[in-house]
């Protein structure tokens, strides 16, 4: 387990920025790191990735320097356990609802006394080899992990009152897509009425002293969104390089 840097910045409250990805290329970590990005989510839950990519991924991470997280595919207390025994160090949970989702996420999360992980002679933990002593280890791991519910559906929307109430949350995330899809527009948020929902979410989560978090497509989105108070801001990998692409053939006439 190492230091956050990505959490220093946002208790700062400096504003961060990151990608999302499926692949299990070690190497998009690096450029992403090496490129001065905040942070890297391992997308497993469109992406087709094991625990064993995991685990390069996230010292390809840790070698350039970028936190790395993760989109974990089911609120399930083992598969949790795995990615943050691996070295993971924030979770991007996405089905989660109620505040009793948030308090099983963050029960998975850390370590006694705030949550129930299991303790194991495992990576994060140096193998139990490091100079850490247990007692500190836990501690510092604790201080450590990010715990981010997503928010994506109506549902959500309407308890999010409770949920920004949970020990142990740091802030949310949300998916403009899926919320869009939970209020019946199946062509995108670009709405009125999804923006008002947003703005609403990032006005309840921010608050009550919480990071909020979702998509920028563009700099100037980014920028939008910070100056509401969004202070985690990411883009897909696809979506980066895509525009990229289309920034270099621009001038194609063919």
């Amino acid at each position: 387990m190492r230091t956050n840097t990505l959490k220093e910045k946002l208790a700062a409250g400096q504003v961060t920025y990151g990608v999302i990805s499926p692949t299990t290329d070690p190497v998009i970590c690096e450029y992403a790191g090496w490129g001065g990005l905040d942070f890297y989510i391992m997308d497993a839950e469109h992406g087709a990735l094991g625990i064993s990519d995991t685990a390069h991924m996230i010292r390809a991470c840790e070698s350039a320097g970028i936190t790395p997280l993760a989109r974990i595919n089911t609120l399930d207390e083992k598969m949790i356990l795995q990615y943050f025994d691996a070295g993971c160090m924030g979770v991007m949970m996405p089905g989660t609802n109620t505040a009793e989702d948030c308090e099983k996420l963050v029960s998975f999360v850390k370590y006694y006394p705030e949550g129930r992980r299991g303790l194991g002679p495992v990576r994060s933990a140096d193998y139990m080899a490091g100079k850490m002593q247990q007692a500190a280890y836990l501690d510092f791991s604790n201080a450590q992990t990010l715990v981010f519910p997503m928010i994506e559906t109506l549902a959500c929307i309407d308890n999010l009152s409770e949920m920004v109430q949970v020990a142990g949350v740091d802030g949310f995330i949300l998916g403009p897509r899926d919320l869009a899809l939970s209020m019946g527009f199946t062509d995108g948020p670009n709405h009125d009425a999804v923006k008002a929902v947003i703005n609403k979410a990032i006005a309840v989560v921010t608050g009550a002293g919480k990071i909020f978090g979702t998509v920028a497509a563009n700099a100037a989105q980014a920028k939008e969104l910070s100056d509401k108070g969004v202070t985690l801001l990411l883009n897909s990998v696809q979506g980066l390089l895509g525009a990229g692409i289309k920034g270099f053939v621009q001038n194609d006439t063919t």
